[in-house]
């Protein structure tokens, strides 16, 4: 399992034109499952996003996360996380988790999001969506469980 995570001043996902999922100040996570990634994968990885000290404290250090800073967080599946482009200049997606397994296991850490955090905001599984940004800093990590 991949999140990028990306702190950001404004977030949203339009599908077909219609927004879907917005937030302000907070976190675009852009999520890749793998084939393996589980619900106990999920909570870890939760457990490490909300935690992940990448806003400024009043010194100008990273050493605040989403829910110190009352920040949003816009949950965004993205399958292309999960390629392997090691080799040759296709990426594969053989380590990709299956789509009916994934939309499964990107609901239930929505659901487990949104039980835990608030706002949060969601893209649309599977559909082709339109994420707009504005990444504040720019600052961008990719955590792996």
């Amino acid at each position: 399992m991949r999140a990028l995570l990306q702190r950001v001043s404004h977030a949203s996902v339009q599908v077909e034109g219609e927004l879907v999922g917005e937030i302000g100040r907070g976190l675009l996570v852009l999520l890749g499952l793998d084939k393996g990634d589980d619900q106990a994968a999920a909570d870890r990885m939760l457990d490490k996003l909300l935690a992940y000290r990448v806003f400024p404290d009043e010194q100008g250090r990273m050493n605040c996360n989403v829910a110190e800073i009352g920040g949003g967080v816009l949950l965004v599946s993205q399958f292309t996380l999960s390629a392997d482009t090691r080799k040759g200049l296709r990426p594969s997606f053989s380590s990709a988790m299956p789509p009916a397994e994934a939309e499964s296991l990107y609901r239930y850490m929505l659901r487990s999001l949104e039980d835990r955090h608030a706002p949060v905001a969601a893209g649309s599984f599977g559909a082709a969506m339109q994420v707009s940004l504005t990444n504040d800093g720019p600052v961008t990590f990719l955590l792996e469980v």
